[in-house]
């Protein structure tokens, strides 16, 4: 590493933080589906669909926020990020029609998401982290997400129970501004100055490079699928509780449960990444998730089935997310990792966008969540498969020095 790298206790603490923020806030969104919906006499659909771009321009915004920090730095991405996150939350709270709602909720959320999560924090880890830590301290930044959700979730049921749902959405654009002071201990030596990180390749050519790769492209096809699960039972997974008769409290204490054993799964997949193949921890991760919803769907529900579905599912929940992008950094080095790391988590958005949109569709057009459970159990055991065959290795460039891992 450089000798003018930020330490990694700095990395983490400021990029926990941050982390914890931005994570936690999203992760309560879909106990607004109701009081809102509701409210303003909307469909689930018309949230969902918010929801859903949300995390389309998420993706999408998510690439370029990935460029502007490995060649601007983390700060400046944040700060505007934080801005945007406090700009969307406003839009939420007082949006009268489904557009104005899907102005804040969508596209102003899902553009502050793409500079306040994980590609723009793991670029940072990724340049001041040495290779023998790196997975580990991926692992650590994700963990911090997930106790946001633990955190924040029944923090924001509380606030939505205490002051109504239009006034916790205002207190929480207040609280999203703190990723700012936070930003400033991300600044890296050389960035946004006279001088430039080197780099042995030019944008194109490293996009030319992992495009063409199949195990980049696998890499993406089972990110799909972590999308897909996780945001349709993070959004509809409240609502299909109360239709089936349990109190909200059981929801919320269902989503705090995820956040609370993410917070060991996403460590110990890090943990494990620096010991065993990556492929066969995601491999793992997607089979079990399958397994774990189709016990869910056959035994008797009840706030008990539903605490032990929810750790188990914690346990697994973002446990992707260190080793696909310490798989990332490993296969392609770490001067381009941002970006990269914005395509591969653009292809789990797509799959968020699908799986938080027909859950609202299909439950609107036939009064039930169950064909989209039934997709996610399908998905679990392809995502498992496809895994499988990745090459690990550093890439062998013929033409250029290899790079650093």
């Amino acid at each position: 590493m450089s000798p003018h790298s930020l330490s990694t206790t700095q990395v983490l603490a400021c990029g926990a933080v941050i982390v914890t923020l931005s994570m936690g806030i999203r992760h309560g969104f879909g106990l607004w589906l109701q009081p809102i919906t509701q409210a303003q006499d909307w469909t689930r659909e018309t949230f969902a669909m918010a929801i859903a771009i949300q995390n389309l321009v998420w993706g999408v915004s998510g690439i370029f926020a990935g460029m502007a920090a490995d060649r601007l730095g983390a700060f400046r991405v944040i700060v505007v990020g934080s801005v945007l996150y406090a700009l969307g939350l406003l839009g939420m709270a007082y949006a009268h029609t489904p557009l104005q709602f899907t102005l804040g909720a969508g596209v102003l959320i899902g553009m502050a998401q793409a500079g306040t999560t994980y590609a723009v924090i793991y670029g940072v880890i990724g340049r001041n982290v040495s290779a023998e830590k790196r997975s580990w301290a991926m692992g650590v930044a994700a963990a911090a997400g997930s106790f946001g959700q633990f955190l924040m979730v029944p923090t924001e049921g509380f606030l939505i129970s205490s002051m109504g749902w239009q006034q916790a959405l205002v207190v929480l654009g207040l609280a999203s501004l703190l990723m700012i002071p936070m930003a400033w201990g991300l600044r890296e030596p050389g960035f946004g100055g006279a001088t430039a990180v080197p780099r042995e390749q030019s944008i194109s050519q490293a996009l030319r490079e992992a495009f063409q790769y199949p195990s980049f492209q696998l890499l993406m096809l089972g990110y799909f699928v972590c999308g897909f699960q996780v945001v349709f039972i993070g959004v509809h997974m409240p609502s299909y509780l109360k239709d089936k008769g349990l109190s909200p409290q059981v929801a919320s204490y269902a989503l705090a449960l995820i956040g609370l054993f993410n917070v060991l799964g996403t460590y110990a997949a890090g943990a494990l990444g620096q010991r065993l193949p990556k492929r066969y921890i995601l491999a793992f991760i997607y089979l079990a998730r399958a397994v774990a919803i189709t016990v869910f769907l056959l035994v008797p529900l009840s706030p008990a089935s539903v605490y032990v579905f929810s750790s188990v599912m914690g346990v697994l929940w973002l446990s992707t997310v260190p080793p696909t992008n310490a798989a990332v950094a490993q296969i392609f080095g770490v001067a381009h990792l941002s970006m990269l790391g914005g395509f591969v988590f653009f292809s789990h958005q797509i799959g968020s966008f699908m799986g938080v949109w027909l859950g609202g569709y299909l439950y609107d057009k036939t009064g039930s969540y169950d064909i989209v459970w039934y997709l996610a159990i399908g998905l679990g055991v392809a995502a498992a498969l496809i895994n499988l065959p990745v090459k690990e290795t550093a890439i062998t460039r013929p033409n250029t020095r290899a790079m650093a891992a």
